[in-house]
């Protein structure tokens, strides 16, 4: 009697798609966390905008701390999305190909509808960037970049949602 060998009905490109299925799904996962948090610490943070550099200077330690949540998890959720679900997302469409740098898959994803705009991606870059490099004697350039970061935040967020609807539509599987 023939044993049945498993999975002998996929081929080798339907396993290989289930997994990006579930690779883009658990990014997906990863990206729900840090989108949360976000938005929790921007309802924490909404009353301390505008800020100036004199006010920054005199933050509570509570304040700083939402503070420090708030470029965190901004950074972290644009590292994600960067490295991990916009290349995920071409592949949910087969449309990786030869795309060596990254202004060109992020112009394939705004061709294909996964997000609004490329230069607009750049944007957010530049700020999740600027909260990596920390220059604590400077406090008016500090709140600056905070000022700016909130409706950014925003942008950023829109941006997930509409990329996470396009992975959902195209296969990717949230796990359990």
């Amino acid at each position: 009697m023939k044993q049945a060998r498993p999975m002998a009905h996929q081929t080798t490109q339907q396993f290989t798609q289930q997994s990006t299925q579930q690779k883009a799904g658990r990014t997906l996962w990863i990206c729900d966390r840090h989108a949360l948090r976000l938005r929790w610490v921007m309802a924490e943070i909404e009353n301390l905008f505008p800020l100036s550099g004199s006010q920054f200077d005199n933050l509570a330690p509570a304040e700083v701390a939402y503070l420090d949540q708030f470029s965190t998890r901004f950074g972290k959720l644009q590292d994600a999305m960067g490295a991990k679900l916009f290349p995920q997302a071409l592949e949910l469409v087969k449309e990786q190909g030869s795309l060596q740098t990254f202004i060109d898959k992020l112009n394939r994803l705004e061709k294909i509808g996964a997000i609004d705009s490329a230069e607009q991606w750049l944007i957010l870059r530049e700020l999740r960037n600027a909260f990596a490099h920390d220059y604590p004697e400077d406090s008016e350039l500090n709140a600056a970049t905070l000022n700016r970061a909130v409706p950014l935040a925003e942008q950023l967020l829109d941006v997930y949602e509409k990329i996470k609807a396009f992975a959902l539509r195209y296969g990717a599987v949230l796990p359990d």
